[in-house]
């Protein structure tokens, strides 16, 4: 009968050893999946951004189409660029008179304030600007 009994409790050691085993499995398995449930996220948002901004560059691109074949970028290239006219308008293109010279734009100079290191310390310790 201690036999038997001895058996009993040898095969329930040996079947909580192998549901601990398959416990740890499956813990690790599940460690493994969320792993790469986390990167394969990762990777999606980072694709969706791709998408995004590719769809707002073709819609500028197409933007740009539409404007380029439109007859408005037709006459501004016409009247800036090439300097055409409809027929029944004059083209004036202003020039300067002979012997006549740009006037330069004068650039100010700006001129640094110095201030003595002591005006800086007393500024420092006394609540007043320096002069």
């Amino acid at each position: 009968m201690k036999y038997m009994e001895k058996q009993k409790k040898a095969w329930r050691w040996i079947l909580i050893g192998i549901g601990c085993v398959a416990l740890v499995l499956l813990i690790v398995d599940f460690n493994n999946r969320m792993a790469e449930l986390r990167r394969l996220t990762a990777e999606r948002e980072q694709v969706s951004a791709e998408v995004t901004s590719l769809v707002q560059t073709q819609v500028h691109l197409e933007t740009q189409v539409a404007y380029a074949t439109s007859e408005a970028a037709v006459y501004k290239w016409a009247y800036e660029t090439r300097r055409m006219t409809k027929p029944g308008e004059v083209l004036v293109v202003p020039i300067q008179p002979e012997g006549s010279l740009p006037q330069p734009t004068p650039t100010p100079v700006i001129t640094p304030e110095v201030i003595e290191s002591w005006q800086v310390w007393l500024s420092l310790f006394v609540d007043s600007k320096t002069p």
